[in-house]
């Protein structure tokens, strides 16, 4: 028989876990300069509101794409998106916290493919270590997790952008069609192994 531990441990596990997630997330940052994708503001202008509306920027068109794309699946076909996660579906910069917030204009997108049978990946360059929160934070915030992928150690040490290339593959392999890829970063999107991207803004690489 177990014991259960007393709330104050329990509450005191959270908050060491909400620290652990945001500073390793913090890390997980490619090492490769990423390309601009500035829309809208400068870097030095960033705030929640610009990056907000430029995100929305990009969604607004990536939806219609996509109500296309799903409407015109073939017999049998599973389609998949496959998403980043800090800065994309998460709030990373602007969530310092735990759960983070999710970056409400990719939500939305999100939100209408899995009500419309598409399978949501998510490729990040986070250690495994916090694979276990992330998926639960991915949950909470209303996101679908068909399979989410992390850098194991032997993963810490290779190229970001081979990384996730080869973590489409994968999906590919168990028979998906990747109909979008949605990162902020060059090295979320390069590859291939999709039919279409949309890069969010990273500002010069000013986002993780």
């Amino acid at each position: 028989m177990t014991s259960r531990r007393p709330r104050a441990h329990r509450i005191a596990d959270i908050a060491v876990i909400a620290v652990t997630v945001s500073a390793l997330a913090a890390l997980a940052a490619p090492a490769e300069a990423a390309t601009s994708g500035t829309t809208g503001a400068a870097a030095a202008d960033v705030d929640h509101a610009t990056w907000q509306r430029d995100c929305r920027a990009v969604m607004d068109q990536a939806l219609p794409y996509l109500e296309q794309r799903i409407a015109a699946a073939r017999p049998g076909e599973r389609q998949a998106i496959v998403f980043d996660v800090d800065n994309t579906t998460l709030e990373t910069d602007f969530g310092f916290s735990f759960p983070q917030p999710a970056n409400k204009p990719v939500l939305d997108v999100a939100a209408y493919a899995q009500r419309h049978g598409v399978s949501l990946f998510f490729v990040t360059a986070r250690p495994g270590i916090i694979a276990a929160p992330t998926e639960w934070n991915l949950a909470h915030d209303g996101y679908q997790v068909a399979g989410l992928s992390v850098r194991g150690l032997i993963d810490l040490f290779k190229d970001v952008a081979a990384y996730k290339t080869a973590q489409r593959v994968a999906i590919e392999n168990r028979g998906y069609t990747i109909i979008a890829n949605i990162g902020n970063s060059a090295s979320d999107l390069s590859g291939g192994h999709a039919e279409k991207t949309f890069k969010l803004p990273d500002y010069d690489g000013q986002l993780s």
